[in-house]
Parts: structure tokens; C-alpha cells; sequence
């Protein structure tokens, strides 16, 4: 059995999701806010709109579904 392949996998997620929520944005009103910092309302145009091609719209995409679910406030320790 590899434990150490499952036990990978959660770790770059857990990566993933840090780097997401410490991205700062880079063009448009909120440009140098970071991801996580950004209004929901903001959130919700971009997933009307469709997120932009390649990692920052994947970026904001989970940002949009941490909002959407009220996950916010459990993510705030981890803004850097």
C-alpha cells in the first residue's frame, strides 16, 4: 500500500488553496486586493461573466464556492 501518495495529495491542496486565497489581483477596480479579499458581489459577476482562461479564474472560481458556501471567516487566519 502507498501512503505516502494519499498522503500528498491533501498537502498540495492544502497548498493550492493558501496560494488561491493570497493571489492578488491583478487588473480591473480590485487590482492588489487579494482573492479572498475580494466582494462577493464581484464573485458573482465573474461567474456570470465566466472566469478568465488559466490559474487566476480557477483562483476565482474556488473563491467564488468559499463565498458561496460561507467558508470565508475559517479561511482568514491563513491570508498572509
Amino acid at each position: 500500500m502507498d501512503n505516502n501518495h494519499s498522503q500528498n495529495k491533501p498537502d498540495s491542496h492544502q497548498e493550492a488553496l493558501i496560494k488561491a486565497i493570497n493571489t492578488t489581483m491583478p487588473f480591473g477596480k480590485y487590482a492588489g486586493f487579494r482573492l479572498l479579499e475580494l466582494p462577493e458581489p464581484y464573485l458573482v459577476w465573474f461567474h456570470k461573466q465566466g472566469f478568465p482562461k488559466g490559474t487566476l479564474g480557477e483562483q476565482l472560481a474556488l473563491i467564488y464556492e468559499i463565498k458561496l458556501n460561507g467558508l470565508e471567516g475559517m479561511l482568514k487566519p491563513l491570508l498572509r
